[in-house]
C-alpha cells in the first residue's frame, strides 16, 4: 500500500517544534517499518488553518495529483479549515484526517471565528473515510461535537530514555511548551511567584513570542525563570535529565506529548489538561487555576513524603507508555480497514 501523507510545511523546522509536527514525522517514518507501507510525504506551506490563496491552490493541486482510490492521510491543521478544497476529493480518494487539536479549541479565538472553524472542521471530518485522534478524550469530544459514528484513537509513542538524575530532588523545574496563550505560561508564572520564598529555578523551553518575559520581569523572577527558546536533541535531553519536576499549565491539550517525555524519564509531573498522557503518573489540576498550581508547588517543595509518592507514580507510569513503533502499527491497522 502507498499512503500519501499531507503535512503542514515546516514540520521539521527546529525553530518551531510542536507535538503535532513530531507525531507526524515519527508516524510517517514508522509506517514502512511497521507494515511495509510506502509513505509519500506532501508538505504544503501555509498559515494553516487559515491559509492564503496560494496555499489553498497548492493544496488543491497536491490532492488533484493523487491517483483515484489512493489512501491520503491529512494533518487536521491543513485539512480542517478548508472544506472547499478537501471535500471535493472525498469521493475519489480514501481520506483520513489526523486531528491533533480541534480547531475551535485554540485559545483566544474570537467567537465568530471559532464557530466558522468548527463548522469547517465538521464538514471535512464528516466527508472523510476515517478520523483519527491522538487520545481517547479527544476522540470522544470530536465524535460528540461533530456527530461522528467513529473516531479512531492512535496515541503518541515515546522513546525509551534513562531515568533523570535531577538535581537536589526538588528545586529544578521544567516546562516544555510553545510560548502561546493556550499553554498557560501566565498561570505558571503567577503560581511560581506565590512560592518565591522557596528555593527553585525553572526553564520555560519552547518557541514563540508572547508577553511571558514581561510577566516574568513584573514578578521579579528574571533570575529564576529561564527562557532558552526551542531546544532539541542533546540540549533538550539535558533539560529533561536534570529536571526534578515537570510542570505544564495548559488550558487545552489533545494529548500532551511533553508529559510522556518527562514520564519516560521518571520525572514527576504537575499539569493541567493532559488526563490521557498523565494517567495516574502525577497530579492533574484544573486548567487556569493559579491557586491550585501554587498550592501543589508549595507542597512539592515542602512535603518529602509527597515528593516520594509522585516519584513512585511517575516510575509506574513510565512502564505503561507505548512506543512509536506501536503508534505506527496502530495507524497502519486503521489504514488497512479502508476499502477502495
Amino acid at each position: 500500500m502507498t499512503v500519501h501523507f499531507v503535512l503542514p510545511g515546516g514540520v521539521d523546522d527546529p525553530a518551531s517544534p510542536s507535538g503535532g509536527n513530531a507525531y507526524d514525522r515519527r508516524v510517517l517514518d514508522g509506517l514502512a517499518a511497521a507494515r511495509g507501507i510506502a509513505a509519500r510525504e506532501i508538505a504544503v506551506p501555509g498559515t494553516w488553518p487559515r491559509p492564503g490563496t496560494a496555499a489553498r491552490s497548492a493544496l488543491g493541486r497536491a490532492l488533484g495529483g493523487i491517483p483515484d482510490g489512493s489512501v491520503v492521510v491529512l494533518d487536521g491543521l491543513v485539512a480542517c479549515g478548508v472544506p472547499e478544497v478537501v471535500v471535493p476529493h472525498a469521493d475519489r480518494l480514501r481520506l483520513v484526517i489526523l486531528v491533533h487539536l480541534p480547531l475551535a479549541d485554540e485559545t483566544g479565538l474570537p467567537p465568530a471565528l471559532a464557530a466558522r472553524l468548527d463548522a469547517a472542521e465538521r464538514e471535512v471530518l464528516r466527508a472523510a473515510r476515517a478520523v483519527v485522534a491522538t487520545s481517547p478524550s479527544a476522540a470522544r469530544r470530536l465524535a460528540s461535537r461533530h456527530g461522528l459514528a467513529q473516531v479512531h484513537v492512535v496515541v503518541p509513542g515515546t522513546d525509551p530514555a534513562p531515568p533523570a538524575t535531577g538535581t537536589d530532588g526538588a528545586s529544578r523545574l521544567l516546562c516544555v511548551a510553545s510560548l502561546t496563550p493556550r499553554k498557560g505560561h501566565d498561570v505558571l508564572v503567577r503560581a511560581l511567584a506565590a512560592v518565591a520564598d522557596l528555593p527553585w529555578t525553572c526553564a520555560f523551553v519552547g518557541p514563540g513570542r508572547s508577553p511571558v518575559r514581561d510577566l516574568v520581569d513584573r514578578h521579579g523572577l528574571g533570575s529564576r525563570i529561564e527562557l532558552p527558546g526551542p531546544l532539541s536533541g542533546p540540549a533538550l535531553a539535558h533539560e529533561y535529565a536534570t529536571a526534578d519536576l515537570f510542570v505544564l499549565a495548559s488550558l487545552a491539550e489533545t494529548y500532551g506529548m511533553v508529559v510522556t517525555e518527562a514520564l519516560a524519564r521518571g520525572v514527576p509531573v504537575v499539569a493541567s489538561a493532559v488526563p490521557d498522557a498523565l494517567g495516574a503518573g502525577g497530579v492533574l489540576l484544573p486548567a487556569g487555576d493559579v491557586p491550585a498550581f501554587a498550592e501543589a508547588l508549595r507542597r512539592w517543595f515542602t512535603d518529602d513524603e509527597w515528593r516520594r509518592d509522585l516519584r513512585a507514580r511517575a516510575a509506574a507510569r513510565r512502564q505503561e507508555l507505548s512506543t512509536w513503533d506501536e503508534t505506527a502499527v496502530a495507524l497502519a491497522e486503521v489504514l488497512a480497514t479502508l476499502r477502495p
